[in-house]
């Protein structure tokens, strides 16, 4: 392939391209925004295996094996995700790789698809491997192939850490072609592979003096890279920061942008200080770079003037630098509200619909579902992380006894309680739980865009394969009352939790049937009102963006609505047919 042709790519899409060209051979992932388009479209390439891990814990340790192996490997997540990779990354630092291993984590300043605003580079730190940090899709692409050359030559899994920003921004990136780079031998070595303590020990040691060999690499590679122009104020950033400080100042400031985030440069920070006459570190979420500054005696400002939470943009840094503020037009409308509501037609908010009465405590968990914490269902009272709705309930119910036990359910998709959801219901069964868990199958991960997992039966390239029978797994965990049922059926959603609710014992209920957006599923003729329309609105009760009043009386968008007949079950007149 001819090396001047040039794409427009998502960062993403171009860290997929670096990949491939690195000469990768083996992808696990799990989904999570703003990191879900690494895998798609890596898994696009036929040359390289791709797959969905159930959680990113399994993902990164596949890859790990895979590494080991001697083989170039990769796993992809969000920063959420990297808790759960933690464990495995740790000891993983300690060991080492044979062949390259390589863990993207996508942070999500401003929380635009997070529960949290978690800052990755602690656990770079925490962990002691190096992070790379592109700051756009071209460095993307570039960072990926650099991170397999520093895993291989320092021993070392290596981090890239991205951004919602970064994730989901194009820009022109140089294509070139495949490396095919050949599996490595595997050589058995107990003292360097078995984590026990005696070799751990060892193994810590050979830590610390890579870590200082990284920080020399960090002085002298070039990837950390200084632009000098005026000395009346040096900037330190990395990533989108470093844009949003050239946007904002342009030629009035001199720059030093990090490519590496850890292990830090101390010299090459204190050469670019001494040439300044201000010094102003810009990073987003934590003050890692500032800390670090100022351990080593480099006096510096940071987050006396930016926030520590949020995403930053071109007009905070200049506001902040200058104390200009950017002009701006202003329209007289007032733009309607568009908050984000369970799509027309979804079959969990039947579900929502059917509890609502019921006054129930619902623990919650990640997923679309989620929305339905929204008015007017207003029905989640919890969501922590992955899984946690089961364990929480578990919990919540030995606090409050049997009455909270009556009153009470957790919530949850059919990829999450594969993610992390199994092991909570483990623990209910065995410890003699009476707690009723509701599992929300719309046969596909929906919260991220539509990513095939364990129980729908398709791989990552849509191929058939082994489904995770959700009932025979409740049963071989110790759960003996399993039923299903259908989220449009109403009334017997309500009979059969009520039912499950009564019982001394666990009970898992599976909600089934498919997401209203996969191109598969059939859709039945609008609904319509009719004249026995007296405009109480109890129809909008259910939430559905195809409902509205028009003229004192319920309106139904033909354009979006499929069909469900949620809004009939809750018109007392029949005036919804």
């Amino acid at each position: 392939m001819n090396s001047n042709i040039k794409e427009l790519l998502l960062g993403n899409a171009a860290v997929a391209r670096g990949l491939y060209e690195a000469g990768i051979s083996v992808v696990s992932a799990y989904p999570g925004t703003p990191s879900t388009e690494i895998t798609e479209a890596i898994a696009k390439y036929d040359e390289v295996y791709s797959e969905w891990a159930p959680n990113e814990k399994v993902a990164f340790e596949v890859a790990f094996g895979a590494a080991l192996g001697g083989a170039r490997a990769f796993c992809a997540m969000k920063h959420v995700g990297l808790n759960v990779a933690a464990d495995p990354l740790y000891t993983a630092s300690y060991i080492g790789t044979n062949g390259g291993m390589v863990c993207a984590v996508a942070d999500d300043p401003g929380m635009h698809s997070s529960q949290n605003e978690q800052d990755s580079r602690h656990h770079a730190i925490a962990s002691k491997v190096p992070m790379l940090e592109p700051s756009s899709s071209q460095e993307c692409k570039d960072y990926a192939m650099l991170a397999f050359e520093l895993s291989e030559k320092y021993d070392t899994p290596v981090l890239l850490r991205l951004s919602t920003r970064i994730s989901h921004s194009r820009s022109p990136v140089t294509i070139g072609n495949r490396n095919d780079v050949p599996l490595r031998g595997y050589k058995k070595d107990p003292q360097k592979h078995v984590m026990m303590p005696a070799m751990a020990r060892a193994r810590h040691l050979f830590v610390e003096e890579r870590t200082e060999k990284l920080r020399e690499y960090a002085e002298t590679s070039g990837i950390n890279k200084t632009e000098y122009n005026s000395d009346a104020i040096g900037i330190i950033c990395a990533g989108t920061t470093y844009n949003y400080a050239k946007e904002a100042m342009g030629k009035n400031a001199s720059y030093l942008k990090l490519g590496m985030v850890n292990p830090l440069p101390v010299k090459l920070i204190k050469d670019f200080a001494s040439k300044v006459k201000r010094l102003v570190v810009i990073e987003e979420l934590d003050d890692i770079i500032e800390t670090h500054c100022l351990k080593n005696g480099i006096p510096c400002e940071g987050k006396n003037l930016f926030p520590v939470c949020g995403e930053f943009s071109q007009s905070i840094v200049r506001k902040a630098l200058t104390g200009e503020e950017n002009s701006y037009v202003s329209v007289d409308c007032e733009l309607p509200p568009r908050p984000p509501v369970l799509c027309a037609g979804c079959p969990h908010r039947g579900l929502f619909y059917a509890l609502k009465d019921m006054k129930l405590f619902v623990s919650g968990d990640i997923g679309c579902y989620t929305l339905a914490a929204q008015a007017p269902l207003a029905m989640i009272d919890t969501c922590v992380c992955m899984g946690a709705s089961v364990s929480g309930l578990h919990g919540f119910n030995i606090a409050r006894g049997r009455d909270g036990a009556k009153n009470s359910v957790a919530v949850i998709g059919d990829s999450t309680f594969c993610h992390s959801g199994v092991t909570g219901l483990m623990d209910i069964a065995y410890n003699q739980g009476i707690s009723t868990v509701i599992v929300l199958d719309n046969s596909i991960t929906g919260m991220t865009g539509h990513q095939n997992n364990p129980a729908n039966g398709l791989t990552i390239k849509g191929d058939p394969t082994v489904a995770v029978n959700l009932e025979a797994l409740a049963h071989a965990l110790g759960i003996n009352s399993v039923r299903v049922v259908d989220p449009f059926d109403i009334e017997n959603v309500r009979k059969t939790v009520a039912e499950e609710l009564e019982k001394d014992e666990p009970s898992l209920v599976i909600s089934r049937r498919p997401c209203a957006l996969l191109k598969n599923v059939k859709h039945k003729a609008p609904v319509t009102v009719n004249e026995k329309c007296i405009g109480c609105k109890a129809c909008l009760r259910v939430g559905c963006p195809a409902l509205s009043q028009k003229d004192g009386r319920a309106a139904i968008d033909a354009t979006q609505c499929v069909g469900c007949g949620v809004c009939a079950s809750a018109c007392r007149f029949g005036a919804i047919v």
